[in-house]
């Protein structure tokens, strides 16, 4: 009959320590950054039509024959509004 009973508070503590864990994991508060409203690929080549490569910090992208040609997106990378890194000589 005694080893029941440890068996029952073990349980219990047991069942305890869960829920506390559970309820402290639902405390933490996260912050998420603004989101950046993003302009298409399409907006921007219409935007800036002598621009050659451009970036949005994840890829580097070349226009050939009016079509943007860009790389694979770098590991871990933070999307960000595209910038002209090369606009057409003159």
């Amino acid at each position: 009959m005694r080893s029941m009973g440890l068996g029952l508070v073990s349980s219990l503590a047991l069942a305890a320590l869960c829920a506390t864990a559970a309820l402290s994991a639902d405390a933490v508060t996260r912050i998420e950054a603004a989101p950046v409203p993003m302009e298409s690929m399409q907006d921007f080549l219409q935007a800036n039509p002598h621009c050659q490569q451009f970036t949005d910090q994840c890829s580097i992208c070349a226009v050939v024959d009016g079509k943007a040609q860009c790389s694979t997106p770098q590991i871990a990378c933070v999307k960000q509004t595209y910038r002209c890194t090369m606009p057409q000589s003159k």
